[in-house]
């Protein structure tokens, strides 16, 4: 059953929820037919939000135990470094072709020895084989580009009711950022900072093996790679790669200065008593709800000025190691 979630639902809006299209475009109205057979209505008028009472900290901190979810080791990449370890976490709702090519990768060892060759500042750290020589073993050559997707019913979509300019809509499908196009019927994840994806050459379907992570966020390379998964825990790690010079489009000249991948694999693979027993907040859940809200309005004494807005990418999506039984008392 397809479960929508808006801004902690329609009932929280005082503003009128009828549809008008007096004035609307013929683009605009189809996109308020997309979301009206969606079960999201347009607000007509101005959106009226209720102040919230906690600040996001507190809400996160308030957050019930139900409410976290547990990595799956199986969806779960491992990536260690020099600084340290890294963790991604893979969709298990989009993207599938890369998702099994990245899985044969690991699965062979593939990027073991490998290094972060091209690193930008403010922009991607990329990885993999400099040379493309490597062979790819049991992996495919090339990959179909998995850009978007058709969206499907049974995605439960949590919605920010904001205003955006990539997509019509966005929000999270199980703890990742997405957009959507409502006139198409399509979703893609996005360009938030940690986003891992797959590089390619011009040609559309030319993704193989090179993956890169994100600096900061890069919304405008949405629908143009694929993004199948995002870094949840030591992301300062990967802040801590040496950079390239621009003027070498980030290629690291001296060799000596790579970062080596010292390993990667899927967490399955790691014995358990190495892993890191993370938790992610349930997307769906009432808690997340109530951050999306802390964070459009900020309600701590600090702040003056309060915009009734939030940027997809700068509503991070809290990440925690799973309390001990001490902790909880």
């Amino acid at each position: 059953m397809k479960k929508t979630i808006t801004l902690l639902g329609l009932s929280l809006f005082a503003a009128a929820c009828a549809t008008s299209y007096e004035g609307q475009s013929p683009e605009k109205k189809a996109i308020v037919d997309a979301m009206i057979a969606d079960g999201v209505q347009e607000k007509v008028g101005r959106r009226m939000r209720p102040m919230p009472t906690r600040g996001p900290g507190q809400v996160v901190a308030e957050a019930l135990p139900e409410e976290w979810m547990s990595l799956d080791p199986e969806n779960t990449i491992y990536l260690d470094l020099p600084q340290g370890r890294v963790v991604i976490a893979l969709t298990q709702d989009l993207a599938p072709g890369h998702i099994e090519q990245i899985k044969t990768l690991l699965d062979e060892n593939y990027y073991e020895g490998l290094h972060f060759y091209r690193v930008i500042e403010g922009f991607v750290a990329q990885g993999g084989d400099e040379s493309g020589e490597k062979p790819k073993g049991s992996a495919a050559e090339t990959l179909p580009a998995e850009f978007d997707e058709a969206w499907r019913q049974e995605l439960p979509f949590t919605w920010l009711d904001v205003e955006d300019g990539y997509a019509d809509r966005v929000g999270f499908v199980n703890g990742f950022p997405v957009g959507r196009d409502m006139r198409n019927g399509k979703t893609w994840l996005a360009h938030c900072t940690g986003a891992f994806a797959f590089g390619r050459e011009n040609a559309r379907d030319s993704a193989s093996t090179e993956f890169y992570i994100t600096l900061q966020p890069q919304r405008y390379l949405d629908r143009n790679l694929t993004v199948f998964g995002r870094v949840v825990w030591g992301m300062e790690h990967v802040q801590a790669i040496t950079r390239g010079k621009p003027n070498n489009g980030g290629v690291i000249e001296d060799k000596a200065r790579w970062t080596e991948i010292t390993a990667m694999k899927l967490a399955k693979d790691v014995p358990a008593d190495e892993r890191l027993d993370l938790q992610m907040l349930n997307t769906n859940s009432e808690s997340f709800a109530d951050l999306m809200l802390a964070r459009l309005n900020r309600p701590e004494e600090f702040f003056y000025f309060r915009p009734n807005h939030v940027d997809l990418c700068q509503l991070p999506l809290p990440v925690r190691l799973k309390p001990s039984a001490d902790d909880a008392e």
